[in-house]
């Protein structure tokens, strides 16, 4: 079993096929830091070729509060830069940091890996991103959803956008972000951005119970599952039958190799 602990506000732990990342600066409801995208980035990076659930969850009453406000009001945070004055860097030094930050969140989308978000209370901005970036939402009846950037005249630039129109569809992607509204639970499961609520007390037990059900396929068949269901929407049928056909002659062949 591997612990990591981080002076940035992560807990970062692996136990033979589970990974599990937890926000951890309560006080500030999990707000988060480019150097905790960093850091996440990093444990991406690195994790064994044994792990194939992640689970991500938030310390204390709420998920995330999206990126910290000393940070967007303009104050340094622990030498990290606010983010306004990132603007002022020429366009390709942007373009380079900003993909660093992407990539604390996109790694949770690779197709060896389920991922799940289990989400309790606010789940702001850059917290909304991160669930998002997540396979699988499992949500208390308090947790509250909004994507505050176009109300700070920014974008969701945390890879978010593709996978909030993909759940709820475009319109309602669009309404969502561009009036910077509350999601509830119950609309939230409704709309299809949660898979399951349930109640605090049982979060923790179905999120195991939801991480062991994974686990049971068979480690290929889950991760060519994802794949195709991850490129479905920007294929054509016949590309998605061909897709199909090649995933599955690659699992009767490691079936055959393996049990034959």
């Amino acid at each position: 079993m591997f612990h990591g602990m981080t002076d940035l506000g992560l807990r970062l732990t692996v136990d033979g096929p589970v990974a599990r990342v937890v926000l951890d600066r309560p006080e500030v409801r999990n707000a988060q830091t480019p150097a905790m995208w960093s850091a996440l980035s990093d444990f991406g990076a690195s994790l064994p070729d044994e792990v194939r659930v992640v689970v991500v969850s938030g310390e204390g009453p709420s998920f995330s509060a999206g990126l910290d406000r000393n940070l967007m009001m303009g104050e340094p945070v622990d030498g990290q830069e606010p983010l306004l004055t990132l603007g002022k860097k020429p366009a390709a030094e942007l373009d380079e940091l900003i993909a660093h930050f992407q990539a604390g969140f996109s790694w949770l989308r690779r197709p060896e890996l389920i991922t799940i978000a289990a989400v309790q209370g606010h789940a702001v901005g850059a917290g909304f991103q991160l669930a998002l970036a997540c396979d699988l939402r499992v949500i208390t009846p308090d947790a509250k959803f909004s994507m505050r950037e176009p109300a700070l005249g920014l974008v969701p630039d945390l890879g978010g956008t593709q996978p909030l129109v993909q759940l709820v569809g475009y319109s309602r992607a669009l309404e969502i972000c561009v009036t910077s509204r509350w999601v509830e639970a119950d609309e939230a499961h409704q709309l299809g951005l949660a898979n399951i609520v349930v109640p605090a007390d049982d979060l923790a037990a179905t999120v195991k119970d939801l991480t062991d059900a994974v686990l049971t396929p068979l480690v290929g068949a889950v991760r060519e599952t994802k794949a195709l269901l991850l490129g479905a929407a920007d294929r054509p049928y016949e590309e998605q039958l061909k897709a199909e056909r090649q995933a599955q002659s690659r699992r009767l062949a490691e079936l055959i190799a393996a049990f034959g």
